[in-house]
């Protein structure tokens, strides 16, 4: 069974003893939400690489294994109950500017603005962040750059990102820093326990962006 699995089995035992079950938070089950964030052994999201907790599988223990599950420990995630975190920070560093702003109506098509090949599978590559934090629990500083430099790394290499291109870095990076995240010194622990593989380069990426807006803002 996979490790939510586990607890839902747990959890049932626990109500039949008349005992509070275990909260945790989980959404889609398939690696795609971000939302099953926990410490499994000292390591966010457990021991298999580029996985989130809802895609690792009790296989990857032999019987008779302590495991300690905890949660996120940030100061910008504050513990709701249990395994449960409060990530909502994210939620406004996105609002602050990781958005682009288009006209309503019909879709574009996909083909009316060429894009560079590699501009294109960079900023894809960036946008398959989906936020669990993971980053941001690794970190010892609890610094959020590597969630920060995908977001602004993935809009800032696409034409329909250029128009808020400053005012997005230097709204977000702001937003971040009032959150109470720390700052990056490079260790790279974030990159190694990346559910997605979002590359540390994007920090670089991320700081040019800061220091190119901040000098002509």
């Amino acid at each position: 069974m996979s490790f939510l699995e586990m607890i839902d089995v747990l959890n049932e035992e626990l109500i039949r003893e008349g005992k509070d079950p275990i909260a945790f938070d989980h959404d889609c089950r398939e690696g795609i939400c971000g939302m099953c964030s926990m410490y499994i052994n000292g390591r966010p999201h457990g021991p298999w690489e580029a996985n989130t907790t809802c895609q690792l599988h009790m296989r990857a223990y032999k019987d008779g294994d302590v495991i300690v599950v905890e949660p996120w420990r940030a100061n910008a995630f504050h513990v709701i109950k249990d395994l449960v975190v409060d990530r909502s920070a994210f939620d406004r560093i996105i609002q602050a500017g990781g958005y682009v702003s288009a006209n309503t109506g019909s879709p574009v098509d996909a083909n009316a603005i060429p894009i560079e090949k590699d501009k294109a599978d960079a900023a894809f590559a960036a946008a398959a962040c989906i936020g669990c934090g993971a980053c941001v629990a690794a970190c010892k500083n609890s610094s959020a750059m590597l969630f920060l430099s995908a977001k602004v790394a993935h809009l800032s290499q696409l034409p329909q990102g250029v128009p808020e291109r400053k005012s997005r870095v230097l709204n977000m990076v702001a937003q971040m820093d009032k959150e109470g995240f720390g700052a990056c010194t490079n260790t790279g622990a974030c990159e190694a326990v990346c559910p997605k593989e979002i590359s540390i380069s994007n920090i670089a990426k991320l700081n040019l962006e800061y220091l190119s807006a901040g000098v002509t803002v």
